[in-house]
């Protein structure tokens, strides 16, 4: 199975407010993209995963 590009575009909530963000990854299925933009952002903000939501995942079109 090849690889897609997802963008997944959601908000987090860093210092008691929700910021949002835009996330451009490569997985191999929507689940695998959440799951990649859940870990990068937890990892590097230091979040639990309740502090992070996921409002969309979009197929990206090209590369």
């Amino acid at each position: 199975m090849e690889n897609q590009m997802f963008e997944v575009v959601g908000a987090c909530k860093i210092n008691n407010e929700w910021k949002p963000y835009r996330k451009v990854v490569k997985a191999p299925n929507e689940n695998q993209a959440r799951e990649r933009v859940l870990t990068e952002i937890g990892s590097k903000h230091r979040l639990k995963r309740r502090y992070i939501t996921i409002e969309t995942v979009n197929v990206v079109a090209g590369e």
